[in-house]
């Protein structure tokens, strides 16, 4: 594996085969899909940290999921992964519908885990709370609010070192990074799903309070020959709450394309 500075973004390349683009969601890094890797052999996975995240640096300007698709698409082509199968979670799931829909010669598969249509109102007015929050108390107080708010029950009885893993992650935010995020986030208007074309294959977990199955059911609705899956006891950290069960489903539906 190698960590590739690409100026707006840092990425992470391994392995060889057929390119696999992985974009986190908001409080995430490339390491939110570390738990799929290793059943990943016979791909070439590029994880990539958007601007303002984990190690990519943090611009002057406002973000919006329109300036992380430009960086993703521009990520990849530097890489040489002109056409890919794109990964995401949460946020990450609405980079890749912009690609799916503005870009679909790049796109040969979608999967989705926790995917997101836009948020409500009161969930935009939340988010710009929390961007307030970043700048004027730290990443500290988020971090307990996610924990508390978007992993299940299951999860924090009997897993506490994906807690632990889902709580670090959170607090190594840059604080202004993460505020520009939420606001990017709040800004956001949906796509228009009938337009994605891709195999796409949406995972979501039944305790999942911020994209709930429902809202997963929505998007394949209206993607057509688009499949769901539902993970028990699992709430928005698909990837780290129900590592073994989101390994094997994206690894199956990865060979089927």
């Amino acid at each position: 594996m190698s960590s590739v500075d690409l100026g707006s973004v840092v990425a992470e390349v391994a392995g060889e085969g057929p390119p696999v683009v992985m974009i986190h969601g908001l409080g995430g890094t490339t390491n939110t899909f570390q738990p799929l890797m290793s059943g990943l052999a016979g791909f070439r996975i590029i994880r990539i940290d958007l601007p303002g995240a984990g190690r990519s640096r943090v611009p002057h300007d406002d973000l919006s999921i329109e300036k992380f698709t430009a960086a993703v698409l521009s990520a990849a082509r530097t890489l040489g992964a002109e056409r890919a199968h794109f990964v995401g979670h949460s946020m990450g799931t609405l980079v890749c519908q912009q690609i799916a829909v503005e870009h679909p010669e790049c796109v040969a598969s979608l999967a989705l885990f926790g995917a997101l249509v836009e948020p409500p109102e009161a969930a935009r007015t939340g988010l710009a709370g929390r961007a307030r929050l970043a700048r004027e108390q730290g990443m500290e107080p988020i971090a307990e609010q996610i924990i508390n708010a978007t992993v299940s029950a299951e999860t924090k009885a009997s897993r506490p070192a994906a807690v632990a893993f889902v709580r670090e992650t959170i607090m190594r935010q840059d604080p202004i990074g993460y505020a520009k995020h939420c606001e990017a986030l709040s800004r956001f208007q949906a796509v228009d799903h009938q337009r994605i074309k891709a195999p796409a294959l949406f995972v979501t977990g039944d305790s999942d309070v911020v994209a709930p199955p429902s809202m997963a059911q929505f998007i394949a609705d209206r993607v057509a020959g688009a499949s769901v899956h539902l993970l028990n006891r699992c709430g928005h950290w698909a990837t780290i709450e129900k590592p073994a069960e989101c390994s094997e489903k994206i690894a199956n539906f990865l060979r089927r394309i």
